[in-house]
């Protein structure tokens, strides 16, 4: 499990150099530019652009909607695929904490009072990352779990507990890459990225997912609002939170929002909520539905 405190950081020199370098480039303009070009929809370049994409990762694409790329009408409909049904099927276990998407846990631990660990090194304040919810220190001292998206990875996201949607709220910021060599060398890098944030109403109590947006991720989405970005703002006109005109309750395993390309999933819950599972450690993939540990019942 992580350490409260943080050491001394992990940041080589490449690492502290590729930051440097992002600092210097339009990331929001970069990132409106691939979202376009991926949302073209002409057969010989959005094939040619799948194809060139599956030369450099490694995809299994049997476990997709579909596995033959003729039939995705852009490179964005490839890059958020459906699976089939039952491609990831739920634990048996009602109180297992499950993984909300396809990815690699970065770190993973109880929350030290608002201090959360971004890396080695490095630690952010919930309270930064949840600005403008009141509500925020019912997170103080409670756990998290912070989770990478590759670009090969599925990027849909589900709901890792039954939940009801209390409120959510758009936060404008910078768009860094959000890999692990950005994460060792620049300090805050998730409170400074866009974000979406989404707080729920379940039964181990309140649980926050934020989706945080990075370089080259051109559209943020949720299940009730739709896309969100682009465009990707500077200020938000308004800030929020907002609660949805219909109420939004979703299951354990639902869908409730989708990146265009990699990016990192932060979960929170309350103090003494889940109880981490013993064989989860950071550096390890996950898949949607993997168990992160048990939740226990609010109050109990």
């Amino acid at each position: 499990m992580t350490e409260a405190t943080p050491a001394k950081t992990d940041a080589r020199f490449a690492d502290r150099a590729f930051v440097a370098l992002q600092l210097c480039l339009p990331t929001r303009w970069l990132s409106l530019l691939v979202f376009k070009l991926t949302q073209l929809r002409a057969p010989r370049f959005k094939n040619a652009l799948i194809r060139l994409f599956l030369r450099g990762y490694t995809i299994d694409l049997s476990e997709a909607e579909f596995d033959d790329i003729e039939r995705y009408d852009s490179f964005n409909h490839f890059f958020t695929r459906a699976l089939k049904p039952g491609a990831r099927p739920m634990p048996g276990n009602a109180q297992a904490f499950v993984s909300p998407v396809d990815g690699t846990i970065s770190q993973f631990g109880t929350i030290s009072e608002d201090r959360i660990i971004q890396a080695k090194g490095h630690s952010f304040s919930l309270y930064d990352l949840l600005p403008g919810d009141a509500d925020a220190g019912d997170f103080v001292g409670g756990e998290f779990c912070t989770i990478y998206l590759a670009p090969y990875n599925y990027h849909r996201i589900h709901m890792p507990i039954d939940g009801r949607l209390a409120h959510w709220n758009y936060v404008p910021g910078r768009l860094f890459s959000v890999n692990a060599a950005t994460a060792r060398a620049l300090p805050n890098l998730f409170t400074r990225n866009e974000r979406l944030n989404a707080r729920f109403d379940t039964p181990a109590g309140p649980v926050a997912l934020s989706m945080v947006g990075a370089l080259f991720v051109g559209s943020l989405e949720t299940v009730w609002s739709g896309r969100v970005t682009p465009p990707h703002l500077r200020h938000a006109s308004d800030g929020g939170p907002y609660t949805t005109m219909q109420p939004v309750a979703l299951a354990r395993g639902a869908e409730m929002g989708r990146f265009n390309m990699g990016s990192t999933v932060i979960l929170l819950a309350a103090r003494g909520a889940i109880r981490w599972a013993q064989d989860i450690a950071p550096g390890q993939p996950v898949r949607l539905g993997a168990t992160l540990g048990n939740w226990r019942r609010a109050g109990a």
